[in-house]
C-alpha cells in the first residue's frame, strides 16, 4: 500500500501561482498601478538607452555602464511583471513547468549580472575619484566593453548551474505556489525530493555572486569616503560626493533585498521586483533629454 507521500509525488506539469488574493476592485488598481510603472520603467530604460547612443556628451563610462543597467533593468521586469498583470486580473494562473524553470533562470541570471555590474560601477566611481589622473587609461572604451561582457556572460553561465539542478527535482501535488511568479524560496517549498543539493550550491554560488561583490563595493566606497572627506574645498567634495551618492543608494538597497530574501532567506518571504534604476537626473542627462521626454525618464528612477 502506498504511503500519502508516495501518492502525492504526482509528475506535476504546471504550477497555480495564487499573486494576491483580495477584492476584484483591488486587484484591477494594483493591475493599473503596476502597468503604468512598468511602461514608465520600460520607456524611462529605452530613452537613457537612446540618449546615451546618440549624445557626444554622455559617452563615457559611466553611462556604457548606465546603460547596460537599463538593458538589463528591462529584461528583469519583462521576465516577470506580464505575467504577474496576468494573475493579477485572473486573481492566479497556471503556469507550465517549463515556462516556470525559463522564467526561474532568467530572473537569476539577470540579478547576478546586476550585482556585476554595480560593482564594475563601484569602481568605476573609485578610480574616478581616488585616481583620477589615470582615469581615462584605466576606465577605455575596451575596458568597458569586457567589463560589460564579463557580467553578462558570468551572470547568465552560473546562475544556470542551480537552475538546471532545480529543473530535476521532483515536485509534488498540491502544486499552488503562493507567490507572482517562479522564485527560488517558493518553488523548493514544493520540491518533495531532497534540495540539500541545490541549498548548498545557491549559497556556494552566492559568494561569487553576491558577497564578494559586496565586501569589493564597501572597500572601494570606504577609500571614495575617506579620498572625499581629504578633499579640502566644501565645493569639490560635495561635487565629489554627488557622482557617487545615487550609486550607493541603489547598491544598498539592491544588495539588503538580495541578502534578506536569498542570503539569510526566511520562511514566507518573498521578493516583488519593482525595480529602481540608477539616479541619473544630473546636469549631463538633463542637458541631452528634452522636456516633453522627462516624464518617461522620472518613472525610470
Amino acid at each position: 500500500m502506498k504511503t500519502p507521500q508516495e501518492i502525492n509525488q504526482t509528475v506535476v506539469t504546471e504550477f497555480f501561482l495564487l499573486g494576491f488574493q483580495g477584492s476584484q476592485h483591488l486587484r484591477i488598481f494594483l493591475s493599473c498601478l503596476l502597468l503604468v510603472i512598468y511602461t514608465g520603467a520600460i520607456g524611462g530604460n529605452l530613452l537613457i538607452i537612446l540618449l546615451v547612443s546618440i549624445s557626444k556628451n554622455l559617452q563615457t563610462p559611466m553611462y556604457f555602464l548606465l546603460t547596460q543597467l537599463s538593458i538589463n533593468d528591462i529584461f528583469l521586469t519583462t521576465d516577470v511583471v506580464p505575467n504577474m498583470l496576468h494573475i493579477l486580473l485572473n486573481n492566479g494562473g497556471t503556469i507550465a513547468f517549463n515556462d516556470c524553470i525559463s522564467q526561474l533562470y532568467f530572473f537569476g541570471a539577470t540579478e547576478a549580472s546586476e550585482c556585476l555590474i554595480l560593482t564594475v560601477m563601484s569602481y568605476d566611481r573609485y578610480v574616478a575619484v581616488c585616481n583620477p589622473l589615470r582615469y581615462s587609461s584605466i576606465m577605455t572604451s575596451g575596458h568597458c566593453m569586457q567589463f560589460a561582457i564579463m557580467c553578462w556572460v558570468l551572470g547568465f553561465s552560473i546562475v544556470l548551474i542551480y537552475v538546471i539542478t532545480t529543473s530535476m527535482l521532483t515536485f509534488c501535488e498540491p502544486n499552488v505556489i503562493d507567490h507572482f511568479f517562479c522564485d527560488y524560496v517558493p518553488l523548493l517549498e514544493k520540491a518533495c525530493s531532497d534540495t540539500f543539493i541545490v541549498e548548498i550550491q545557491v549559497t556556494v554560488l552566492s559568494v561569487p555572486l553576491v558577497i564578494l561583490p559586496s565586501i569589493i563595493i564597501i572597500v572601494l566606497y570606504a577609500s571614495i569616503i575617506v579620498t572625499i572627506l581629504r578633499i579640502p574645498s566644501n565645493i569639490d567634495r560635495k561635487k565629489a560626493f554627488s557622482t557617487c551618492s545615487s550609486h550607493l543608494v541603489v547598491v544598498c538597497i539592491f544588495y539588503w533585498t538580495i541578502f534578506t530574501v536569498y542570503v539569510f532567506p526566511t520562511r514566507g518571504q518573498t521578493l516583488i521586483v519593482i525595480h529602481m534604476d540608477y539616479d541619473v537626473e544630473n546636469q549631463e542627462m538633463r542637458a541631452c533629454v528634452p522636456s516633453r521626454w522627462t516624464i518617461p525618464l522620472l518613472l525610470s528612477l
